[in-house]
């Protein structure tokens, strides 16, 4: 058997049950097209070669029926990838990972999450996340309405920082009742491009699933569609073509400063998912455009850090801070370009 990329191939399809891996359905403005490509926007990491393949052995079914990896999608369609195994995201496996605990009592964990690890198990990553890494120090961790032991809250893989985890059930539920009624605190710290005008400011926009590209969530501003989303930002440091933000979330929604940020015009600096991993501000110059690449490769992610976590403890009700320093490659880029802004006038 090869695992790769979401998809595991096999030589063939047992008659036997099989096991519903991915779902969809398509829009009804789905405009006509291959199953590959729409497949490919919308499960991560794979591959249209896995998908063509997976097709060749009547893994993929519309509305019930085999396809091929030519079938156009067109509105409505129920589109199901199915195997003979089962998926694994449930198989709950203890690893011996690294993980930096910066507290810990009999209630609660609180990590301070590297960037590259995946917070719980999905389609593709079925090892190596941090809750695989928990229940290897902690057996017996409370599930939460997804069956995700310990988790109040998550940040994307290649996001740093702050996460607390519940050890109990009531700890559980005080802690995501805190986060849905907005008395938790949290801030990120940010680098995007371009020069932010104003000092501070809000971003209110919902946030939903992009139809075009399922990949990305987007901003639907005549809120019609999505969830309410709040961002605050302000300024902590200009540097020319790129600026450090802060920003302190209202809501928790996915990607949510990646897309907001965006949406006012700053793009996450090295944020491939949303085209930050391009020169956005800047020169034509070709030095700089090997400055930037320089800065590419010493921070290869999204420069965004969870640096600041704050609750009510759930059982003394006192209030909790937490802080974690910058991580060494969004600091190592910032040095970058405090370095180049000093020798170029904007």
């Amino acid at each position: 058997m090869e695992k790769e990329n979401n998809i595991r191939v096999t030589s063939e399809i047992n008659e036997g049950e099989l096991y519903e891996h991915f779902s969809f359905k398509a829009d009804q403005g789905q405009d006509p097209l291959r199953v590959d490509k729409f497949l490919i926007n919308r499960i991560e990491n794979a591959t249209r070669n896995k998908i063509q393949q997976a097709a060749k052995l009547g893994a993929i079914k519309v509305d019930g029926k085999t396809v091929k990896s030519n079938y156009k999608v067109k509105g409505g369609d129920n589109i199901k990838v199915l195997f003979s195994y089962p998926p694994h995201e449930n198989l709950l496996v203890a690893e011996d990972l690294p993980i930096e605990i910066i507290y810990e009592d009999e209630e609660l964990i609180v990590v301070n999450k590297a960037a590259g690890m995946v917070v719980h198990p999905g389609h593709g990553n079925y090892t190596g996340t941090l809750i695989n890494g928990l229940l290897y120090h902690f057996e017996k961790l409370p599930l939460n309405s997804n069956n995700r032991p310990g988790l109040v809250h998550r940040i994307d893989k290649d996001t740093s920082g702050l996460l607390v985890v519940a050890k109990t059930e009531e700890s559980m539920v005080n802690l995501a009742k805190q986060f849905h009624d907005k008395i938790s605190a949290r801030k990120y710290v940010a680098l995007v491009w371009g020069g932010v005008k104003e000092e501070e400011g809000m971003i209110e926009g919902n946030i939903g699933r992009n139809p075009k590209n399922r990949l990305q969530m987007t901003v639907f501003p005549d809120g019609n569609s999505g969830k309410t989303a709040i961002t605050h930002y302000r300024i902590i440091e200009s540097l020319g073509y790129v600026t450090l933000v802060e920003c302190s979330l209202e809501t928790g929604r996915t990607h949510q400063i990646r897309v907001h940020m965006k949406h006012i015009g700053h793009t996450l600096f090295n944020d491939a998912r949303y085209g930050g991993d391009t020169i956005l501000k800047g020169t034509t110059f070709t030095k700089y455009k090997q400055f930037v690449q320089n800065c590419f490769s010493s921070l290869p992610r999204q420069a965004l850090h969870a640096k600041t976590l704050g609750f009510n403890h759930p059982k003394t009700n006192l209030w909790m801070d937490f802080d974690s320093p910058i991580p060494k490659d969004i600091e190592t880029t910032l040095e970058r370009w405090r370095n180049y802004s000093k020798h170029k006038h904007y």
